[in-house]
């Protein structure tokens, strides 16, 4: 089996953003939606609207986000539209939660491992390809957030984002915190839910990845842990398994002093088990050659 492409380059700029996805040699056509993280109110460590504003316009894309599934300030529409405008996200593109109005457009998963339906914002239908960007970063429940988790928890209503974390027990977001799954299978549920994405687009979906302001905490997070570790770089794909897992790689290897403890924090929550789960699944895999682009 051919090893999939991901390329990476050192420098992090907007330029550099867009010189990544022109690697790629793919053209997303149609209607694009940008699939970012937002940030939370009071988290310190997302990616800015001004960073991400070169590669939006190249690809002429809407934002787009779901809701949250936790208290906060993003889990009902309103609130999440004032944040969003909060944080400057209106100010340069136009923006879309895309299940700001119900009834969530249900994709089959028939080969899932725990899930046989994912719960979508329904319009997610309005758009022809998805560009994935995201801030690769550490997780408190997944592990680790990246590529697969923007697909399958960001991509999700926020009945579906329960429906995920509560491995298809139950929809109601006020009701699954308190008896939550067995951790491996939350996370065969997040693959399940990203491989129904990935089928949905085919091939008019890439992925880029930022590994920047290095947290163990997500962007979901109003109180995040500053960064640990380093920049690193900014990486590319078509094969979202394959660039979560040169992202690991590359923490893996690294001879940061905050390494360490990005790593216990993936392993404590088993995090390499999302890409193992995708992996069987078969949208993509984890063999990759990684080509550095100057």
């Amino acid at each position: 089996m051919e090893k999939s492409k991901v390329y990476f380059t050192k420098e992090i700029t907007p330029e550099s953003v867009v010189k990544m996805y022109e690697t790629l040699g793919v053209n997303l056509p149609g209607k694009v939606a940008v699939k970012l993280h937002s940030g939370e109110q009071g988290n310190q460590n997302y990616i800015r609207p001004e960073f991400v504003k070169a590669i939006v316009e190249k690809v002429n894309g809407t934002v787009v986000e779901c809701n949250t599934a936790y208290n906060g300030a993003r889990n009902s529409t309103e609130k999440h539209k004032k944040l969003m405008e909060e944080h400057g996200w209106n100010k340069y593109f136009d923006v879309e939660i895309m299940d700001a109005e119900g009834p969530d457009l249900v994709l089959q998963i028939p080969n899932g491992k725990i899930l046989k339906e994912n719960y979508v914002g329904k319009d997610i239908e309005k758009y022809d390809s998805m560009l994935i960007l995201s801030h690769f970063k550490g997780h408190p429940m997944g592990g680790y957030g990246g590529a697969l988790k923007q697909l399958s928890i960001g991509c999700a209503s926020s009945e579906g984002k329960s429906w995920i974390h509560s491995a298809g027990q139950s929809k109601d977001q006020f009701a699954i915190w308190d008896n939550l799954p067995e951790q491996d299978k939350f996370l065969e549920s997040m693959a399940d839910a990203a491989s129904s994405v990935v089928k949905h687009f085919g091939k008019n979906i890439v992925f880029i990845n930022v590994m920047c302001n290095l947290s163990v905490d997500c962007d979901c997070c109003a109180v995040a842990e500053d960064p640990c570790m380093k920049d690193i770089g900014i990486l590319a794909s078509t094969d979202p398994i394959a660039i979560d897992q040169a992202c690991i790689d590359l923490i893996y290897n690294s001879d940061d002093p905050g390494r360490d403890h990005f790593v216990a924090r993936v392993e404590r929550q088993h995090g390499i088990h999302t890409i193992e789960a995708s992996a069987e699944l078969g949208f993509g895999s984890r063999e990759y050659e990684l080509t550095s682009i100057d």
